[in-house]
């Protein structure tokens, strides 16, 4: 024979019961006084009525007035879970028990209303970018499947949307993109997407599980459109120096032809044909001398690496230097890991640079380094001067622009591209502080 588990009483029973209880002793008791007297039957079950119902009655009142706040609360809470917060519950005095529960379940309403809002208002205005951005973007689940695609997904693989979703990515022929390193350069291989494209790839959490997001960029247009500026800044470089030397050799040898075709000849044709020949000859070698610079330019072959001390090689550049005195102020002891002949050039460019600038106004000159203490594993050169500083920094680098009178404008750009060929960059700018200019070169310790 089994027993059924007693079923534990509720809360609203519990209310009752003690209220009941509350009363039960002064009720007996009266119901004692009533039926022990000298009443007559019909007034003592009249009283009697009037009593047991005012106990029972009260009783149930006190039940009702404590289990409808609790009702009304639970009923609040319960609209916050399913998400409508826009209940609230008709707050009491402020320094009653339940006031303060009902005002705190208010704002806690209010604050997820707002929270809401902002997140909705987030996601829109992501949405919205999301579909006017210029690039590819699809978030994948842990099986690899699509979950999310933008506008420029959708061009980029010519299929709509519901083809895309939950579709693999081996499917789309976007395998590669989830594997290797984060950020790519990739030939997808689509018929819609030829040319380069730069992948990135970032993870996030949704519902608890991760995901992968893939951002595609295509360079195709971007390198295009460079190419078109190079070429363009290229041939206008050109198209200056050619002319420069192309003018005179063509009025001199107009004015040539003309003077060996009198008749008689004057006195001193030889004298004025000697001249123009020699100037004809002086501008096709400065021509010749600026392709050369442009084929050096253009042919920098590959660093090959060896050990370099920074200390050795400081000096050893500064003691070509016969000018002036240049000062040294000696770093930390750093060996780098770079073409060391390719060093030479780069640090004989800007001593000469600094030490021209320099004379003009008596300054001095400085070479100083560190080892830059963001993970140790680059170091920092400065070359310093004390001249009139640069006033103009933006065609510093541009091929063949000088200030010089007999510049050729190649040092400083030959100059910055051993830098960033052993993955470094070179920088001028004017001194803070000072007058003249500060050449900063900064390479890695291993090119």
């Amino acid at each position: 024979m089994t027993h059924e588990r007693s079923r534990p009483l509720g809360f609203d029973r519990r209310v009752l019961l003690l209220a009941l209880a509350a009363g039960f002793p002064a009720t007996a008791v009266a119901m004692w006084l009533l039926w022990t007297g000298t009443l007559t039957p019909r007034l003592q079950w009249t009283l009697s009525v009037a009593v047991v119902g005012t106990w029972v009655g009260f009783s149930l009142l006190l039940r009702q007035y404590v289990v409808r706040p609790l009702q009304t609360l639970s009923n609040l809470l319960s609209a916050l879970r399913e998400g409508d917060f826009s209940i609230r519950g008709r707050e009491t005095h402020i320094d009653e028990a339940l006031g303060l529960a009902m005002i705190e379940i208010n704002q806690i309403g209010e604050l997820l209303q707002q929270q809401r809002r902002g997140a909705v208002e987030a996601t829109a205005l992501l949405e919205k970018v999301m579909e006017e951005i210029d690039v590819a973007v699809f978030a994948f689940d842990v099986n690899r499947r699509v979950q999310l695609v933008n506008r420029g997904g959708v061009r980029l693989l010519n299929r709509d949307v519901e083809e895309i979703v939950e579709q693999s990515a081996e499917e789309l022929g976007l395998g590669q993109c989830l594997e290797g390193l984060p950020s790519q350069v990739l030939d997808l291989g689509l018929p819609n997407a030829p040319g380069s494209w730069e992948m990135r790839r970032g993870t996030f959490r949704q519902d608890g599980k991760p995901h992968q997001l893939i951002v595609l960029s295509d360079l195709t247009r971007t390198l295009r459109r460079q190419e078109r500026e190079a070429w363009q800044r290229l041939i206008k470089v050109l198209r200056h120096e050619i002319n420069n030397s192309l003018a005179p050799i063509n009025s001199l040898a107009d004015s040539l032809r003309r003077l060996v075709g009198r008749d008689p000849l004057p006195g001193d044709w030889q004298d004025d044909l000697n001249s123009g020949l020699k100037v004809i000859s002086e501008r096709s070698g400065g021509l010749s001398r600026f392709m050369s610079a442009y084929a050096r330019l253009t042919q920098l072959p590959p660093p090959e690496v060896v050990a370099v001390q920074v200390g050795d090689w400081v000096r050893r550049v500064v003691a070509l230097e016969h000018r002036t005195d240049v000062a040294i102020e000696d770093g930390p002891p750093i060996t780098l890991m770079a073409d060391g002949d390719q060093l030479d050039q780069l640090l004989i460019n800007l001593v000469s640079n600094a030490v021209e600038a320099a004379a003009e106004t008596g300054g001095d000159v400085t070479v100083r380094w560190a080892a830059l203490p963001f993970g140790g594993q680059e170091f920092m050169l400065e070359v310093l001067d004390g001249g009139q500083g640069l006033a103009e920094t933006q065609n510093l680098f541009v091929p063949f622009f000088t200030t010089k009178p007999d510049g050729n404008g190649i040092g400083l750009v030959l100059s910055r591209q051993i830098a960033e060929n052993h993955g470094g960059t070179l920088t001028l700018e004017n001194r803070v502080g000072a007058h003249g200019c500060c050449a900063r070169l900064r390479l890695p310790l291993s090119a």
